[in-house]
């Protein structure tokens, strides 16, 4: 979508619109007088004594000239606490060295979609936010010109301050108050492009100094007064439950202040929606209240609990042989089917078939899952980092049978998410502990209880059947098995949908006990490895130019004559091109291999080339160059921060990330036994974006699912082996060198 210059809004459908922006925070913009020019800076005011004067659910401007704007969607790590706070501002036209910002709280009368997920927060959010900064800064002027007595179309605005055609000038703060009683405007002006003085500038991180000084910012770092910890001794594996527990020994540690079992909210919880089963386990746990997290931790340790199965109990072995089951067999649920694939592989002159796996994964996420919980008769207030907050409100709202509106819901800055933080199971935990001691309490995971008790990616296979004919691909058969959940229903229409006549999705689900969930780039963070592999072996098959191939199926699509097709073909082909050409495709020394991707997913294109060389006997990744179309950058800075995390962490887990089952439990439960990339294996990553004037798409999520398919490419050509299975490192076969011709 372009990006528009003008635009109507009634006052009613501006006031909905700020409510359904995708993200951000509390923002302050400390103007103070200095709007006015020519007068000294007063020292910080106290943001929390100012008398704000509403604008609408995002801007509330004091008459001291700060500057406050809602923005509330959770922070998570992506940047929107930084980068949708620039979008209003550019638009309201007031400095961004001046702006303060401040995490918002849950509210569902004034917000929508208060979540961090999908990579959607600046694409739901662009034209609202810049609708909410451009009409605030039109009531501004509005009320200067009529303080003036002249035309508002005869004013100008620069980092707040109005100035009139006599040269007269106005701080916003000046005129904030005539300025909130006026109509909101129908129809505003909105910046170009080539205008803006925020957008497209590098902006740090804005928590960047609470962050390196150690202020509290986390959910582990918020504290109430009276606030105890508790510590919660789950089922060991999937699919047992608590039998009894002896917990003696743990009374009498020191700080230890009771021990208690919770359960019984939880299943009830269950019981009225049965999906919450799917993330939270319904067995009694055991539950360790005292004064410090060491002393409920090591308290923990010392029950003696027994344990019984209660369902089958699975392992990796199981979830193997029945996903291969599911690929054999015939029971699928076709997600698209265009043309005729069987007809058209029975008149190939050429099939390639192959199959791709991957494990089970946790998400690791820096800061250990925690939550705060404080219930009196009057409230139910809960703090911590939560991706869903919304969702988890209601959750707790109706497991402990209270009122919506008792329920208050704070969210800090959140040690990383990749997915793990949508579910909100410990939120649950701290609200049934919270209204059984009536105490602030604050639950807290170690990293065992993380990944033994997590909402993991779920294993899962896919395996793609291409047909030749007259030197054209002219079927392509894609079937996923999965554990628990199939891709969403947009995947099937990614490319190489349209690119290819006779095309067919499938998909096939096992049902396990095991709890998964989405995990950074759901599905496509493995499928873009095993599509992208496929295709270079396809085109070696071929005998044809494998980038060249891409191109050229790219060219066949017709996406205005077929609306399932979700990416744009000329915006991946310049993506593509662009690749080619800052990696110097083709044409690098002879010690250095090469591996090409392009992916379309989270409505961002992206193409990625890996550098592989040979170092004392072993391929070393050296470098990815990374070339990414995702609209207009709104921050530079942050950008490269999601791309160059998005790649190492595709590449991290590609290589190293395994994690499976036996008898129901996990066969790690720290680092000693989960291996992830380390800082030496890191390769330079290379940036470079598609500058254009469309609207802005997400970057959480589309540079990982590329990196494990250009590694892998990179590798084969490196090895002249093909790797099927991640985790790479677990093939260490596969990863030596092919042997060099000796001539001579």
């Amino acid at each position: 979508m372009a990006t528009n210059t003008k635009m109507a809004f009634s006052r009613r459908a501006f006031m909905r619109t700020t409510g359904l922006a995708g993200g951000g925070m509390l923002i302050g913009f400390n103007l103070f007088q200095a709007c006015k020019p020519q007068v000294t800076i007063e020292p910080p005011v106290d943001l929390s004594n100012l008398d704000y004067k509403d604008f609408n659910a995002f801007i509330k401007i004091a008459e001291n000239g700060v500057v406050t704007i809602f923005s509330p969607n959770p922070e998570i790590g992506q940047g929107v606490k930084t980068s949708m706070p620039m979008i209003i501002a550019e638009e309201l036209d007031v400095a961004w060295k001046n702006v303060h910002v401040v995490q918002g709280k849950l509210d569902t009368e004034n917000f929508e979609r208060q979540v961090a997920g999908g990579s959607q927060s600046l694409r739901h959010g662009w034209d609202a936010l810049r609708q909410t900064g451009a009409t605030a800064k039109q009531m501004l002027v509005n009320a200067a010109a009529a303080r003036w007595g002249v035309d508002a179309s005869q004013c100008t605005v620069s980092e707040g301050v109005i100035t009139n055609p006599n040269g007269e000038t106005l701080g916003y703060g000046d005129v904030v108050t005539e300025a909130a009683q006026l109509e909101i405007p129908e129809n505003v002006t909105l910046k170009k492009p080539k205008d803006y003085k925020i957008i497209g500038k590098d902006a740090q991180n804005v928590d960047i100094d609470e962050i390196i000084t150690g202020k509290p910012l986390f959910g582990l770092d918020y504290k109430t007064e009276g606030m105890v910890y508790a510590a919660v001794l789950r089922p060991p594996a999937f699919g047992q439950k608590l039998t009894s527990f002896d917990a003696s020994e743990a009374k009498a540690m020191p700080g230890v202040l009771d021990v208690l079992t919770i359960g019984d909210k939880a299943r009830k919880l269950v019981e009225a929606q049965p999906n919450i089963a799917n993330i939270l386990s319904t067995s009694d746990k055991v539950v360790v209240i005292a004064k410090t997290t060491w002393q409920a931790f090591k308290a923990k340790e010392s029950i003696e609990a027994a344990w019984e199965d209660d369902v089958k109990m699975e392992s990796t072995e199981d979830h193997d042989k029945v996903m291969n089951e599911l690929l054999d067999g015939k029971e699928f649920n076709t997600m698209r089917e265009d043309g005729n694939v069987e007809k058209a592989f029975a008149e190939a002159d050429q099939i390639l078939e192959r199959t791709y796996e991957a494990p089970f994964l946790p998400h690791n996420c820096m800061e250990p899952m925690n939550f705060y919980a404080h219930i009196t008769d009057e409230k139910v207030h809960l703090v911590g980092p939560i991706q869903t907050p919304a969702w988890k409100a209601g959750a707790v709202s109706a497991m402990l049978d209270r009122k919506p509106e008792e329920i208050e819901l704070e969210m800090t800055r959140q040690g990383g998410g990749f997915g793990r933080r949508l579910y909100g199971d410990f939120v649950l935990e701290a609200a049934e502990i919270a209204d059984k001691i009536r105490k602030p309490v604050k639950v807290v995971y170690t990293r065992e209880d993380d990944m033994n008790d997590g909402i993991y990616r779920m294993a899962l296979k896919y395996r793609i059947k291409a047909g030749v004919k007259d030197g054209k691909v002219t079927a392509y058969h894609l079937k996923e098995a999965a554990v628990n959940s199939n891709m969403y229903g947009l995947i099937p229409n990614f490319f190489p949908a349209g690119a290819i006549a006779n095309y067919k999705v499938d998909a096939a689900v096992y049902k396990s006990n095991i709890t998964t969930g989405a995990w950074r780039a759901p599905y496509t963070n493995f499928l873009a490895f095993a599509e992208q592999s496929f295709f270079d072996e396809l085109a070696e098959l071929m005998d044809v130019d494998k980038v060249q191939m891409r191109i050229n199926l790219l060219k066949k699509v017709d996406a205005e004559a077929d609306e399932r097709i979700q990416y744009s073909p000329e915006r991946m082909i310049k993506v593509i091109e662009t690749a080619v050409e800052k990696s110097g495709w083709g044409t690098k020394p002879s010690n250095v291999y090469q591996g090409f991707v392009n992916y379309y997913c989270h409505n961002t294109h992206v193409a990625e080339v890996a550098d592989v060389e040979i170092e004392n006997g072993q391929p070393v990744i050296k470098k990815v160059t990374c070339v990414v179309d995702c609209g207009i950058v709104v921050n530079p800075l942050g950008a490269l921060n999601q791309i160059e995390g998005g790649v190492l962490d595709g590449i991290g887990h590609a290589m190293y990330g395994d994690f499976g089952f036996e008898n129901g439990k996990p066969l790690a439960s720290n680092y000693d036994r989960y291996r992830l990339i380390r800082i030496k294996e890191a390769p330079m990553v290379e940036t470079h974006f598609i500058a254009n004037e469309i609207a802005p798409t997400g970057l959480g999520e589309p540079t990982l699912p590329p990196a494990g398919g250009a590694v892998a490419n990179a590798l084969k050509a490196a090895t002249g082996n093909r790797l099927y299975k991640q985790p790479f490192a677990k093939f260490p076969e596969l990863l030596k060198p092919k042997k060099q011709e000796i001539i001579g």
